[in-house]
C-alpha cells in the first residue's frame, strides 16, 4: 500500500479526532460569542482521567463512557459557577478567566500525575492490525475512525433535530429573540458548554492510546483547535468537521513529505483558507 494512502488514512483518523475536539469550541463561540481557552483543559482532563481509570484496573471501554459525563458535569459546573458572570465583559476578560482556568488545571495535572508523560495501553480486543491484501492498518485507528464517525452523525442529530439543536441554532443568531419566546437561555448555554466539555474529554480519552497522556498536550490541542474552527468557520459543525479532515490530512501527508515543517502546514493551509474564504469554508459573514 502507498505510504501516502496510509498517511491519508492515518490524517483522517487524526481528523476525526480534531473535529471531535474543535466542534464544542466551534459551537460554544458561535452561540455565546464567548473565548473559550480553557477548552484545551477539557481535553487534557479526558486523557488523564482516561490514564487514572486504566491504571486503577477499569477497562478502556468503561472510561470511554465514564470520562466524557465527568468532564461534562465539570464543565456544566464551571459554566454556572464561573464563566457566566463574565460572558457580558469584553474579550480580554474572557481571556483572562479561562487562560487562568486553563493553568490552574495543567498545574493541578503536574501535581497529582508529575510533568512527565505517562502511556494508555491499547484494549485487548483492539490491538494488532487488519490485513486485507496490500491494506494493512492498526485495529485501533480504524475504530478511532468509525467510532467518530457515528458520533459525528449524532452530533449532527442532535443539533439537527432535536428541540435542543433548534434552540442552538436559533441562539447562534439571536439569543435575545431566543429568551423572549421563553427558552431558559442560561439552562442552554449551560447545557452548549457541558457539550463542549464532553466532546474534547472524548478526543482526550480516544487519543490517550495513540499518543499517551502529558501536561501540556492540552496546549497543544487548544492552538488545533482554533485552527479548525477558523478553517471550517466559527459555529459551523460542518465547518469543524471538515476543518478537522482537512488539517488532520494536511499534517499526516506533510509528516512524510518534509516531518520538521508538518505542524507548519497546518497554519499555511489556514492562511490559505483566509485568502479565499476570510469566513472559513463553511462560515457565514457577519
Amino acid at each position: 500500500m502507498s505510504i501516502y494512502l496510509l498517511q491519508t488514512i492515518n490524517g483522517i483518523g487524526i481528523g476525526m479526532l480534531y473535529f471531535l475536539l474543535a466542534v464544542g469550541l466551534s459551537i460554544v463561540f458561535g452561540l455565546l460569542r464567548f473565548v473559550n481557552f480553557a477548552h484545551g483543559a477539557f481535553y487534557l482532563l479526558g486523557a488523564y482521567f482516561c490514564y487514572q481509570m486504566t491504571r486503577w484496573g477499569m477497562s478502556f471501554w468503561l472510561s470511554l463512557v465514564v470520562v466524557p459525563l465527568a468532564v461534562g458535569a465539570l464543565g456544566w459546573l464551571v459554566e454556572k459557577l464561573m464563566l457566566r458572570h463574565v460572558y457580558a465583559k469584553a474579550h480580554e476578560f474572557h481571556i483572562i478567566v479561562t487562560v487562568g482556568l486553563a493553568l490552574v488545571v495543567q498545574e493541578l495535572v503536574i501535581v497529582q500525575w508529575g510533568p512527565l508523560g505517562d502511556s494508555v495501553a491499547v484494549p485487548d480486543l483492539l490491538q494488532g492490525v487488519v490485513m486485507w491484501g496490500s491494506f494493512v492498518y492498526p485495529k485501533y485507528r480504524l475504530f478511532v475512525i468509525g467510532f467518530t464517525a457515528v458520533l459525528a452523525v449524532l452530533l449532527w442529530w442532535l443539533l439537527e433535530g432535536t428541540r435542543l439543536g433548534s434552540a442552538v441554532r436559533a441562539g447562534s443568531e439571536s439569543t435575545e429573540m431566543v429568551s423572549l419566546l421563553g427558552v431558559n437561555v442560561l439552562r442552554i448555554f449551560s447545557l452548549v458548554f457541558a457539550l463542549g466539555a464532553a466532546t474534547a474529554a472524548l478526543a482526550g480519552v480516544l487519543a490517550a492510546p495513540i499518543r499517551g497522556a502529558e501536561p501540556f498536550m492540552g496546549v497543544e490541542a487548544l492552538g488545533v483547535a482554533f485552527v479548525i474552527v477558523v478553517v471550517g468557520g466559527l459555529g459551523s459543525f460542518g465547518g469543524a468537521l471538515v476543518g478537522g479532515l482537512l488539517i488532520g490530512i494536511v499534517q499526516s501527508v506533510m509528516s512524510t513529505l518534509w516531518p520538521e515543517g508538518a505542524r507548519l502546514m497546518i497554519y499555511v493551509a489556514m492562511a490559505a483558507v483566509l485568502l479565499l474564504r476570510p469566513h472559513g469554508l463553511l462560515g457565514r459573514k457577519g
